[in-house]
């Protein structure tokens, strides 16, 4: 599985990408934005769509106060549930593409495929580079 930041990497020293996107995803992603404009993400970790991604048009989805942007890719914003960063925050997700039906209401759903989240666990010197650069909150947007 090949995947970048795609626009999200650190400096040198700095802390890691939270988040990094495949190439299918990315090329996948590329086309949603040429047909629908700008787009982003949100990971709720709800009931019913479990752990996958939506992928809507920007500013069709209300971002809470307590959800957390884990970064941007390719232009599109990546949000998490604050509950769910909570759970996911030793984590970097890879954000990635199968086959398969994905939520009704994201972009990529009548495509037959589905955005999915990958992830490895953040070793001990990123997670000390990680909390020396919080992530941004819903309500830091205000």
């Amino acid at each position: 599985m090949e995947s970048s930041s795609a626009g999200a990497s650190a400096a040198i020293g700095g802390p890691p990408p939270r988040v990094l996107i495949t190439t299918a995803a990315a090329d996948l992603l590329a086309r949603l934005q040429r047909r629908h404009g700008p787009v982003m993400f949100h990971q709720s970790g709800g009931c019913c769509d479990g752990s996958s991604p939506m992928c809507y048009p920007d500013g069709e989805f209300i971002v809470g106060d307590r959800d957390v942007l884990l970064g941007v890719l390719n232009g599109a914003p990546v949000w998490i549930s604050g509950p769910q960063f909570e759970a996911w925050k030793h984590t970097q997700v890879t954000i990635d593409v199968v086959p398969g039906r994905g939520g009704g209401f994201s972009l990529e759903a009548p495509e037959g495929v589905r955005f999915l989240i990958r992830g490895r666990a953040f070793t001990e010197e990123e997670m000390r580079l990680l909390a020396a650069a919080p992530p941004i909150a819903g309500a830091d947007r205000h």
